[in-house]
């Protein structure tokens, strides 16, 4: 493809290989972060005006929806007419049909697109990007897609990539606190870490966080857990997305006892014990800790 001028905003742990991964394919990127932070290739803009004004594309990574909304008002105003403004960030799906409305009423096309993948894949380029928007959005916004990620999946109109991200999380938050307990009770019922991975991991009991993300130190491929629970991805961001996904369940009536149990042990680890700064898979040690009247 051409190469285009795009405008970053956002350039943390995720936005910042993001926007790096742009430059390499041949993009001149323009970003801008309220820290000051900046990218390997990439031009730094003072403003966010700076950064998006005659992008062909402006992509945001923020921390929640009260920022994107303050971003997008004032991004928008600066944008050219036809430009396409996608955002990258997990936060309530509210905000992202809003965020889209307002990209819309000024004449640009709009993609709300989620990532899932975490810092490893922001830097390989790997990512996995669940989007919502219009079927031209989507259409202006997949090469770019393909640079920074492996897949991209068009979840339906505006705010359906946030819907299926958050429901993606609540069962990522429930499945490793389901793994971590097992873990901690095959321990105190004396079977082995190994053996135990050797059964699950190919029985019914198959998942990603235990296959792919096993919270156990030395068992199964490389995880947080073999580096000290390092996060890759951080219990207070499994917090946040445990929270936006009761939230939304709350919007829309839905019962969802599991995701308010997780939203519950989350915030206890998270504000209460030591949970904060430490990779969400450290459950398990929290779990293999206490006792069942703990």
């Amino acid at each position: 493809m051409a190469s285009l001028n795009i405008g970053f905003i956002g350039l943390g742990n995720m936005g910042a290989p993001m926007a790096v991964n742009l430059a390499k394919a041949g993009h001149k990127v323009r970003g801008f972060d309220v820290a000051g932070t900046t990218a390997d290739g990439v031009e730094v803009a003072q403003t966010i005006a700076e950064a998006v004004t005659g992008a062909d594309v402006v992509i945001t990574m923020l921390p929640n929806g009260s920022i994107l909304r303050q971003v997008a008002a004032e991004a928008i105003g600066h944008m050219r007419e036809g430009a396409v403004f996608i955002d990258c960030s997990t936060v309530d799906v509210e905000s992202a049909r809003n965020t889209s409305e307002a990209a819309e009423k000024s004449g640009l096309l709009s993609v709300d697109a989620p990532v899932s993948g975490g810092v490893g894949g922001a830097e390989a380029g790997t990512l996995t990007f669940m989007a919502g928007g219009s079927e031209a959005a989507f259409a202006a916004a997949a090469p770019l897609f393909d640079i920074m990620g492996q897949k991209a999946v068009h979840c339906g109109e505006a705010g359906a990539g946030q819907s299926a991200k958050i429901c993606n999380n609540m069962i990522l938050g429930a499945t490793m606190i389901a793994t971590c307990e097992a873990f901690a009770l095959a321990d105190k019922l004396g079977l082995d870490r190994q053996r135990m991975f050797d059964v699950v991991s190919t029985s019914s009991g198959y998942s990603w966080s235990m296959n792919a993300y096993c919270p156990a130190p030395g068992v199964g491929p490389t995880s947080p857990a073999d580096n000290g629970y390092k996060p890759g991805f951080a219990a207070e961001l499994m917090l946040k997305d445990l929270g936006l996904s009761q939230q939304a369940a709350e919007l829309v009536d839905a019962d969802t006892p599991m995701g308010a149990r997780a939203l519950e042990l989350y915030k206890a680890f998270v504000e209460e014990e030591d949970g904060k700064g430490k990779d969400f898979s450290a459950m398990l040690p929290r779990l293999a800790a206490r006792g069942r009247g703990a």
